[in-house]
């Protein structure tokens, strides 16, 4: 449980800083797009994969507030909702990290997508009954990231 929560604090830390040092276990996209056209695109391949959007978080506001200067960020939670509640019934252990979520922010003109890496889980929840569903979200997760980011 200990190294479960050293990941999940540094998975928070990397998702809210985006340090380029940081990116290992991450997967990153930039886009050409602005921020609002990126949303929207990120919004529509989560769902055109088969996800429900759960809950769109600002976090700007709050980096704000500790004076970190930044452009528009959100954080987009998205899941299968029957999915998210065999997973966390078999597994309470993996209530923190569900639903998935990535973390979109602006630099100048273009938006850069970070996601924590699902198969990165397989390390503290070594079931192989969960394995299939890790590769899927990883594979999930690549495809709207990639969409997003060709999209144009």
């Amino acid at each position: 449980m200990n190294k479960l929560m050293q990941w999940l604090g540094l998975a928070s830390l990397t998702l809210f800083l985006s340090a380029p040092a940081m990116a290992e276990g991450l997967l990153m996209a930039r886009t050409d797009n602005q921020f609002p056209e990126a949303m929207t695109l990120l919004q529509s391949a989560i769902s055109s994969h088969g996800y429900k959007i759960t809950r769109l978080q600002q976090v700007n506001e709050n980096l704000a507030k500790r004076h970190f200067k930044s452009d528009m960020y959100r954080v987009v939670y998205f899941g299968k909702y029957d999915e998210i509640k065999q997973a966390s019934a078999t597994h309470p252990t993996l209530i923190p990290f569900l639903p998935l979520s990535i973390t979109i922010f602006a630099e100048g003109d273009q938006a850069i997508l970070v996601a924590s890496h699902p198969r990165m889980l397989e390390a503290f929840f070594p079931d192989p009954a969960m394995k299939p569903m890790f590769e899927r979200w990883e594979k999930d997760v690549a495809a709207i990231l990639d969409e997003v980011r060709k999209s144009k």
